[in-house]
């Protein structure tokens, strides 16, 4: 069977074109375009020269092997540089289904759609995209490039996160220790986005918080999409029977009657979520509840309104 995103669903961002402009803006409060611009030594791609615009970066020998004027266009042109961090970890396989769709998503599909559609918007506005990848340790993390072939390889990455896990995998999630090293490894300033449920391995809340405000500190605007499955994560809305419950981490399993533990069990992923939220807002980062029941549309237009609104 093969997985791929869907790429006629991501065209539907396509009529958030009339808003890309004052959303990129948002994107961007606080970064500015490099004091290089156009200068910078790393080459980036060819484009098209607009009539009016300046000559002095035309190439010269492409045109006269193909009586065309092109542009030699920089990596330092980019209006912003993102990172996309993604985190899949087996828990981000919840629900288990062995086909997954847009209509019955798990979290890693609701998130590959939502970055994707992210990518796709910023590639519009010529922005590099980086993405990182983590679990129990980091699995993939690229620079942020602009170019077509960049962007063709991260959608590449992207899918095959659309495979279904199978039972034998128990990939743990370290989120602290992954985004301690994503921090160190992204050298300019930038826009961080993560997509997590942030539900660590034996976590110690601390060091959990310790990660988020270390990419704060390196001065990176950051996002996070707190991607749960509400229903039964966050409020455990099972049938009044017995269940048998796998860890999808450890493979740990536990027979119980919901009810016996719902309340213990909502008090403490409440109280959790309410920290999170907490040390968020402290820490300046925009936290955005991102219930994969509702479909990454609803989730990222309204986001996106949002930040055009703000600016």
């Amino acid at each position: 069977m093969e997985y791929s995103i869907d790429k006629n669903r991501l065209q539907e961002f396509g009529s958030l074109e009339f808003i890309a402009k004052q959303v990129v803006e948002g994107f961007i409060t606080g970064l500015h375009k490099s004091p290089f611009h156009g200068f910078s030594v790393e080459f980036a791609e060819h484009r098209l020269y607009n009539t009016g615009e300046s000559t002095k970066h035309i190439d010269w020998k492409l045109f006269g092997r193909t009586d065309k004027l092109f542009v030699k266009r920089y990596e330092e042109e980019t209006n912003l540089r993102c990172q996309i961090i993604i985190d899949h970890s087996s828990s981000m396989y919840f629900p288990k289904s062995e086909k997954p769709s847009l209509e019955n998503p798990n979290k890693i599909v609701f998130s590959v759609y939502a970055a994707a559609a992210l990518m796709s918007l910023l590639k519009k506005q010529r922005d590099a995209v980086g993405l990182s990848l983590f679990s129990d340790k980091v699995e993939l993390h690229t620079r942020a490039k602009s170019t077509t072939a960049h962007q063709n390889f991260l959608y590449t990455e992207l899918e095959k996160l659309l495979i279904p896990i199978g039972d034998e995998e128990h990939r743990k999630t370290f989120a602290a220790q992954s985004l301690h090293e994503i921090s160190d490894n992204i050298h300019k300033r930038s826009l961080v986005i993560i997509f997590s449920d942030m539900f660590e391995t034996n976590a110690k809340t601390d060091e959990l918080f310790s990660a988020l405000q270390h990419l704060r500190h390196n001065k990176h605007e950051v996002v996070l999409f707190h991607v749960v499955d509400q229903s039964k994560e966050i409020d455990f809305d099972f049938d009044n029977r017995p269940y048998k419950f796998i860890d999808m981490e450890s493979g740990r399993e536990i027979k119980i009657h919901p009810h016996e533990v719902r309340g213990q069990y909502t008090k403490s992923v409440s109280e959790f979520k309410k920290e999170l939220k907490l040390r968020c807002g402290q820490y300046r980062i925009e936290f955005i509840e991102a219930d994969i029941n509702m479909g990454f549309r609803q989730i990222l237009l309204p986001y996106l309104l949002k930040r055009e609104k703000m600016y």
